[in-house]
């Protein structure tokens, strides 16, 4: 794919919390680095910052063309977890680990990041991002597995809540208690994912502006932005669908609260180069409403 986009960042706004992404170098509008989409991504003139899945990474050999010379303009590039399964009740798998940091040091990153769910129990391989049960307990085994981690990590790492179809029936915290309180016992960064808000939101017949209001927005690291469809009369955050207009409402909100770094995440059926511009000049757009 090829074709390019300027891409304007989100105004500075005196007064308006920078949050934590600030101290990382990550600005502006940014997108998830995959092979199919490498031309284009590689060809956009004022990246802010790229995400590149850190299993999909080539420890053993160079890093892919594009990839390194998205890091010799200095983009940062960034490192996105799916397997490390933080959410166990076992302990995380150490290869994994060592793995997830040398990811860190080839792409030489700011900051590293993962999903607040499982993916594995019992020797089991789920395939999937399940929910960690907001309990105490959940609360303990996370923790422990993030500070496992972090002990290994050559940089921060953030930690994303993933978009549910379901809640646990014994939760004990509400989502954005819990997740304050995760952040406070590790000292990880927040990735926030709008697209996962407004999803949970949706599923849950509650207002993502409830939600985002009593985040702590000062640990934010980064943001993701995707889209997603209705399926069955439960929403679906696909990575597949264009951005909706309710999420570009929350960067917006969000916006003016902070001024994050801002990526798009998609992940198949890849439209053509001028649509996937449109959609990064959306996100600026909406970014800029809030200056």
């Amino acid at each position: 794919m090829t074709g390019s986009a300027a891409l304007p960042g989100p105004a500075a706004v005196p007064g308006r919390a920078g949050g934590a992404g600030a101290g990382l170098g990550l600005r502006g509008v940014g997108i998830g680095w995959r092979p199919e989409i490498s031309g284009f991504v590689e060809s956009l003139p004022e990246l802010g910052f790229c995400e590149v899945i850190a299993e999909s990474l080539p420890l053993s050999g160079p890093l892919p063309a594009s990839l390194a010379a998205l890091r010799e303009r200095g983009i940062p590039v960034i490192p996105h977890g799916v397997r490390l399964s933080l959410g166990s009740a076992d302990p995380v798998e150490p290869a994994r680990v060592t793995r997830f940091a040398a990811a860190a040091r080839i792409t030489g990153a700011p900051v590293v990041s993962e999903h607040i769910a499982f993916v594995r129990a019992g020797g089991i391989e789920a395939g999937h991002l399940l929910p960690v049960p907001r309990t105490r307990e959940a609360l303990d085994a996370l923790a422990a597995n993030i500070a496992r981690t972090q002990a290994e990590l050559p940089v921060p790492l953030a930690l994303e809540p993933i978009a549910t179809l379901f809640d646990w029936p014994e939760d004990e915290l509400t989502e954005a208690d819990f997740l304050t309180e995760l952040l406070h016992r590790t000292g990880a960064l927040l990735l926030l994912d709008l697209a996962n808000v407004y999803a949970n939101a949706r599923n849950r017949g509650t207002s993502p502006m409830d939600l985002l209001d009593r985040l702590p927005l000062d640990r934010v690291a980064y943001v993701h932005v995707a889209g997603g469809s209705e399926h069955g009369g439960r929403y679906h955050d696909t990575h597949t669908d264009p951005v909706p207009a309710e999420v570009l409402d929350l960067v917006t909100a969000l916006c003016e609260r902070a001024s994050p770094g801002i990526m798009l995440e998609r992940d198949g059926h890849y439209p053509p180069a001028a649509e996937l511009a449109a959609e990064l000049s959306a996100i600026a757009t909406a970014a800029g409403r809030a200056a």
